[in-house]
């Protein structure tokens, strides 16, 4: 395999990430996108602000390619997690942007950049640590999918929807009554597990 093969199909997993992230915001409300729906904050435009971060910083600032436009989350006096969630005054459409080009900022990182390039990640440990690109992308890739993973449990919080995007046919079922014995089926497996009475 070439480096443009593996930094081809690297980018495939990152970019599906991405994707299924933009998705869970599509068809809601500026309350629901917003909304904290767990006791941290976990939000839906917040994972979006927070991996626009994510990825700033690690296929821009650790490789010197720093981004163009200010971000006031990125101030040593910031407040803290303020890249975790959306104030009144940043809308949707700024935050949704933002990602799309700090994503294509990270892809022209990726596309310059050789996959044994070395960089220096200070918040690796005390005295930060190196890393290649290949490492840094697989660390971005892992992170990008656990937050994609984060954004799936809060949009089926909201209103239900699941899966990767709209038409993902790895879905067992599209019937809210199958989902309903399929939840309690569960419930009483774990109810007959823990020796309590089934319900």
């Amino acid at each position: 395999m070439t480096e443009a093969d593996l930094k081809a199909d690297l980018q495939h997993y990152l970019r599906k990430a991405r994707a299924a992230l933009l998705w869970k915001v599509e068809g809601l409300s500026e309350y629901d996108v917003r909304r904290p729906l767990t006791s941290t904050g976990t939000n839906l435009l917040g994972l979006v602000k927070h991996l626009t971060t994510v990825e700033l910083l690690y296929l821009g600032i650790v490789y010197d390619r720093p981004f163009d436009e200010f971000l006031p989350w990125f101030r040593e006096d910031a407040e803290p997690n303020s890249d975790m969630w959306a104030t009144a005054d940043e809308s949707r459409e700024f935050i949704l942007g933002l990602y799309r080009r700090a994503a294509d900022h990270a892809d022209a990182t990726i596309e310059a950049v050789p996959l044994d390039a070395v960089c220096h990640i200070p918040w690796w440990g005390e005295n930060g640590s190196e890393a290649n690109l290949h490492q840094v992308l697989t660390h971005l890739i892992a992170e990008c999918h656990r937050h994609a993973g984060h954004a799936d449990i809060v949009r089926e919080l909201i209103d239900d929807s699941i899966g990767e995007g709209p038409n993902d046919d790895r879905i067992p079922s599209t019937d809210a009554g199958w989902w309903k014995s399929y939840h309690s089926q569960l419930e009483e497996a774990a109810r007959s597990a823990d020796g309590l009475a089934v319900r």
